[in-house]
């Protein structure tokens, strides 16, 4: 009953955020730019500036599916921030391009993260199923090791969000540095793209917190304090 009120409180707290978010992002998104840059010439001018010349601004579909892609350096942009000129549009593409600064300059965090990836792709996938079976198989047994192989792997998963939160807000540091030093934006414009990335922000936020409590949780289990 426990897990399931966790779950349950967590759920409900993501979902918060999540529509924040998007509240967030569809206001900004009705205010226009007064210099009228796209997205994707924010994200030109914000790579030319820190002398990146070799990676690629691409459009993708989809909402809020902005990333960058280290493997073959591309920043890739929403069809709504690639082609929009609003402040929602420029605090995203800042920010992808803020990942690219990252991976250029080698920022530390960034690369202990993509190093991770591997791992962490596997031990998503199997970390359930070892936690489930691994309760079945000790509840009948009493062997542990299943369990603690299914909780070591969701460990590895739970490190890896720590790990995204000092990337994720370097690069909005990193973005609303360039737009204000640079005067791309306006004051209110500013005001309006730090909003959007901090609720961003948030959503990795709460992925790490709910992930490290779901992890507690299990590793209570594996020790024997069951309710």
């Amino acid at each position: 009953m426990t897990y399931y009120i966790l779950v349950g409180i967590l759920t409900l707290v993501s979902m918060y955020v999540s529509f924040m978010l998007k509240s967030k992002f569809a206001k900004y998104s009705r205010t226009r730019l007064s210099n009228n840059m796209s997205g994707k010439e924010i994200a030109e001018q914000m790579l030319a500036d820190h002398g990146i010349h070799d990676v690629k601004i691409t459009s993708v579909q989809g909402q809020l599916t902005d990333h960058y892609n280290p493997q073959n350096k591309t920043v890739n942009l929403s069809e709504s921030v690639y082609f929009e000129r609003n402040a929602a549009a420029a605090a995203v593409a800042a920010h992808e391009c803020g990942h690219a600064i990252q991976h250029a300059v080698g920022y530390s965090w960034l690369e202990f993260r993509s190093k991770m990836v591997p791992t962490v792709n596997i031990a998503s996938k199997l970390s359930m199923f070892l936690i489930m079976g691994g309760i079945a198989v000790y509840a009948t047994s009493q062997i542990p090791w299943v369990l603690a192989l299914g909780v070591l792997a969701f460990a590895v998963t739970t490190v890896f969000t720590f790990v995204t939160l000092p990337v994720e807000y370097d690069a909005s540091n990193r973005a609303l540095k360039w737009l204000r030093e640079k005067n791309i934006v306006q004051p209110n414009e500013l005001a309006m793209s730090k909003d959007a990335l901090k609720w961003a922000a948030r959503t990795y936020l709460v992925a790490a917190i709910g992930s490290l409590a779901q992890l507690a949780y299990f590793a209570s289990m594996l020790l024997g304090n069951r309710d």
